[in-house]
């Protein structure tokens, strides 16, 4: 049978911007013998990411994190259904997800690399099992829970940059719900700024495009900062550091403002910034939800009944078809999405 994949044509250079040229569409042929263990899938959504960024560089900077290979299809988040399956574990349509799902519209896999998922958990919303119950709900909660100290009751202030994004979206509730008196996202647009304060409850949104971040948040924020999330760093960070309480929390989630430049992850911080976390106590460690796989069974639980419930709101921004894979990855690396950004493969 035939299939469409998308491989990687060219890298962008460690300082450079990534382009759609940088990715080739494919015509392939997939032969319809199944191994012992295989299975045929047919690709529903694919997520596009700020990580895989680093995945076009030919060494990622990230020990956990191979790159890509040139002229070999690129892999990330996927979920589909399979249609032929010689796994036992797996039937004909059963819905699959994975971290490594590559790029195709449909392909051979093992069964034993999918997970199968009850659609149930997303109310039928299977993009939602790579957004919010999945890998980057997953970074949202155990992020703020285990990296976040919020103690209901403590009047404490929470930041978030990338705010209107896939993971800080859903980490700005996470930290309302879980006590945090005031909750304010940092993003790049004003109709941004209006979904988060009005379709997701947070108190107040800066827009660092046009407004002053600091003077905005010693206005907004007049007893400090206890919490920041951050998906961003370079300035936009530093300027919330500047403001947090002694003995506040940093979750290092993400650096996307650096991405494009060649320097080691964490990036390193300005002399002024590291003396205000070290006089200050402001515990600042890098946080990746791979590291706490024990608990991600109960926390996708706890994810798929705050979304069933709405006591969370999901947004995503959604492009179609497996052609604008690149045009997509390069839209959300610049922000032009609003929450998660999924790409529909079929139906």
């Amino acid at each position: 049978m035939h299939a469409r994949r998308v491989v990687l044509n060219s890298r962008p250079g460690k300082n450079g911007e990534p382009s759609p040229g940088n990715f080739r569409l494919e015509q392939i042929t997939l032969t319809p013998d199944l191994k012992d263990g295989q299975v045929l899938v047919r690709t529903l959504y694919l997520s596009v990411d700020p990580y895989m960024r680093c995945r076009m560089n030919e060494d990622t900077g990230a020990d956990y994190l191979g790159p890509w290979e040139l002229s070999e299809c690129v892999d990330g988040g996927g979920v589909g259904v399979v249609e032929t399956s010689r796994c036992s574990a797996l039937a004909e349509g059963d819905v699959v997800t994975s971290f490594n799902w590559p790029w195709q519209t449909h392909a051979v896999m093992m069964g034993s690399s999918l997970q199968k998922v009850d659609s149930q958990m997303v109310d039928g919303h299977l993009s939602y099992f790579l957004g919010p119950v999945g890998i980057t709900g997953l970074t949202a909660l155990l992020g703020v829970r285990e990296k976040g100290h919020v103690t209901k009751g403590a009047n404490q202030t929470m930041v978030v940059s990338g705010a209107a994004g896939a993971c800080g979206s859903l980490a700005g509730q996470i930290g309302r719900l879980d006590g945090c008196a005031r909750v304010v996202g940092i993003c790049g647009s004003n109709e941004k700024c209006r979904a988060l304060v009005e379709d997701l409850g947070f108190t107040a949104a800066i827009n660092y495009r046009s407004e002053d971040v600091s003077a905005r948040l010693k206005e907004i924020c007049p007893d400090g900062i206890d919490v920041y999330f951050d998906n961003v760093g370079g300035s936009i960070s530093e300027a919330i550091i500047e403001q947090m309480n002694r003995g506040g929390h940093v979750i290092l989630c993400g650096q996307i403002s650096q991405y494009n430049k060649d320097v080691p992850y964490p990036p390193p911080l300005s002399d002024k910034t590291q003396e205000i976390l070290q006089s200050r106590s402001i515990t600042r460690e890098k946080f990746m939800a791979l590291s706490y796989m024990s608990k991600s069974e109960a926390a996708l639980f706890e994810l798929s009944q705050l979304v069933k419930s709405a006591q969370i709101k999901v947004l995503e921004t959604v492009v179609n078809g497996i052609e604008n894979m690149g045009v997509a990855f390069c839209s959300m690396m610049k922000g032009g999405n609003i929450g998660k950004q999924i790409v529909k493969i079929s139906d």
